[in-house]
């Protein structure tokens, strides 16, 4: 009696441990659904390329004339930039340039997958052993069921130049060129990384005006076919024209860094002749912006014989030898536009004229909230009475007002106030002087006689007296303005 018993223990057993088993093996099936899936899918796959007849095509690293192929250069970067990256059982990491970039590099002889117009396709990265001369050969070699081939072939490699352009100009590190006097054997131009901060977002401009240029430039960026559908050279220009400090500087680094172009300063000064303009030109690249600053000066300042002329920067404007040039930004800049020829300025040379005023209050609020984070202030009121009475001061000094009092900005706001005030009497002052100065006899000015000297003697003591003026009342703001603190101090 006792035999049966312990049997039946030992079957009992025996049945729990099946259980248990059972129930762990169905655990881990279940925590575990999409890993096995995938392995189901992938051997799936394996199964159905049995069937299936494939092409391999080889993308090398160089080519016969031991030149690097541009091509592989491009696949390298697509296959690098696939989500499927991340999932492949050999993966490479590598800091980016930007100090929380991580790159992903597919290790060498591992193969990634990717699918295009309903089509799987395979890249191998191939790395083997050169025995000829030594070193190693890279390639990758693309697979492709032969019935996808003519279907997708030539879509998909347009596809990987069209991402892989954007990639690069994503990446892309803007450069800042500047031309020399002679070359020295390394070209004409030189150039430094441009690393100035200013974006189109803290550009203190209207922001309908703001709006309207950055669609035009995205218009530009997709126009290549239009253009050519309309037989004209894919560039663009635009002169930005207004006093000093008013930002035209700052726009153009802010227009080449949406665009992730480079910038070519074309000095004039430096350029000996308009033979030698056209060879800077010929030697700048696509996706360029191409600046010459202060053309009003060039313009009215004739330059001597056998340097450049006017024709010359003409003809560099919109010349025949544009057509070598591609995809470029021109952009120049002036003081004012009201004693050039419009003829110089017309449309094909000229294309969109924008005007930088003297700061009004609606740019004083932009500069407020990007100097001093200040969006409203019980001051503003006050300011803007000021502006509306015609007061006003370029960008440039207030931004700089700001800038030294950006620890309080109730201090910032009062001295542009106070900067307003003091320019307002310095205009009216002038104003008072010339009049003065037109009013007397050109003849008997200071008790000189001949009319040319005495207007400049009594054009150069009004200066005189306008300096004196000017300083009084700098030093009468300053101390307006400590006695404007302590009273809020108080």
């Amino acid at each position: 009696m006792v035999m049966p018993r312990i049997m039946i223990d030992f079957r009992k057993l025996i049945y729990l441990s099946i259980f248990f088993v059972s129930v762990v093996v169905i655990l881990r099936l279940f925590l575990r659904r999409t890993v096995r899936t995938a392995k189901l899918k992938k051997w799936w796959r394996l199964i159905a390329d049995r069937f299936h007849e494939h092409q391999f095509l080889k993308v090398p690293e160089f080519n016969d004339n031991f030149q690097e192929n541009q091509l592989y250069r491009r696949v390298y970067l697509y296959v690098n930039s696939l989500e499927a990256l991340e999932d492949s059982n050999f993966t490479n990491l590598f800091a980016g340039t930007k100090s929380n970039e991580i790159l992903l590099s597919l290790n060498c002889n591992q193969t990634i997958e990717d699918d295009f117009l309903s089509a799987r396709v395979w890249w191998t990265n191939e790395v083997t052993r050169d025995d000829v001369v030594g070193g190693e050969k890279r390639a990758f070699v693309l697979r492709i069921r032969k019935r996808d081939k003519r279907r997708i072939l030539r879509p998909y490699l347009q596809h990987i130049h069209a991402v892989t352009e954007e990639i690069e100009q994503r990446r892309k590190e803007v450069k800042l060129y500047y031309n020399v006097e002679s070359d020295g054997g390394n070209g004409r131009w030189r150039s430094v990384t441009f690393t100035h901060p200013a974006t189109l977002e803290t550009i203190a401009m209207d922001a309908e005006l703001k709006n309207k240029i950055k669609t035009d430039l995205e218009a530009f960026l997709k126009s290549k076919q239009y253009y050519s559908r309309l037989g004209r050279v894919w560039r663009r220009s635009y002169l930005l024209y207004g006093p000093s400090g008013t930002g035209k500087s700052s726009f153009v680094a802010a227009m080449a860094k949406f665009l992730s172009y480079d910038v070519y300063d074309v000095d004039l000064s430096k350029v000996s002749s308009d033979a030698d303009l056209k060879m800077l030109l010929l030697q700048t690249t696509n996706r360029s912006v191409i600046l010459i600053e202060d053309f009003d000066k060039f313009i009215s300042n004739q330059s001597p014989a056998g340097t450049v002329t006017i024709s010359g920067v003409l003809n560099f404007m919109d010349g025949v030898l544009n057509s070598c040039c591609d995809e470029r930004i021109m952009v120049f800049t002036m003081t004012t536009k009201a004693n050039i020829d419009p003829m110089l300025l017309r449309p094909g040379r000229v294309d969109v004229h924008i005007h930088f005023p003297l700061c009004d209050f609606n740019n004083f609020k932009n500069l407020a909230s990007n100097f001093l984070g200040v969006k409203d202030h019980k001051l503003f009121p006050q300011v803007e009475e000021m502006f509306q009475t015609g007061a006003t001061l370029s960008p440039a000094e207030i931004g700089e007002l700001m800038m030294v009092n950006r620890n309080s900005p109730s201090r910032a706001l009062k001295s542009v106030m106070t900067a307003l005030q003091t320019n307002t009497e310095l205009a009216r002052v002038t104003k008072s002087g010339r009049t003065v100065v037109e009013h007397r006899n050109p003849g008997t000015v200071a008790g000189e006689s001949g009319g040319g000297d005495s207007v400049a003697v009594g054009c150069h003591d009004g200066v005189k007296e306008l300096r004196k003026f000017y300083g009084l009342l700098r030093k009468k703001s300053m101390k307006k303005c400590d006695s404007l603190d302590s009273n809020a101090q108080g």
